[in-house]
C-alpha cells in the first residue's frame, strides 16, 4: 500500500528498527502494532524506542517512572 504522506511521516518518525518496511506509513504501523498488542514506536520517547519492546505494559511502566501517568 502506497502512503503519499510517507515522506512527510518520515520527518517525524522515530523508529529504529532496521529494515522496517511501515516506516513512515503509519495506517500500515499502526494496524501491524495493534494487531500485536503493542504501541508503534512515536508512543515512546527515543531512548526507550531503541530497546524495541513496544508492549503496552513497557509504555505504562516508562510513563509511571517519568512521572507522567499516576
Amino acid at each position: 500500500m502506497n502512503c503519499e504522506r510517507e515522506r512527510k511521516n518520515l520527518e517525524r518518525c522515530n523508529c529504529t528498527y532496521p529494515g522496517c518496511s511501515r516506516k513512515g506509513n503509519c495506517c500500515e504501523c499502526i494496524a501491524y502494532h495493534k494487531a500485536m498488542d503493542q504501541l508503534p514506536a512515536c508512543y515512546f520517547p527515543e531512548d526507550e524506542e531503541k530497546t524495541y519492546d513496544r508492549s503496552i505494559e513497557n509504555f505504562i511502566k516508562i510513563y509511571q517512572e517519568r512521572g507522567t501517568i499516576r
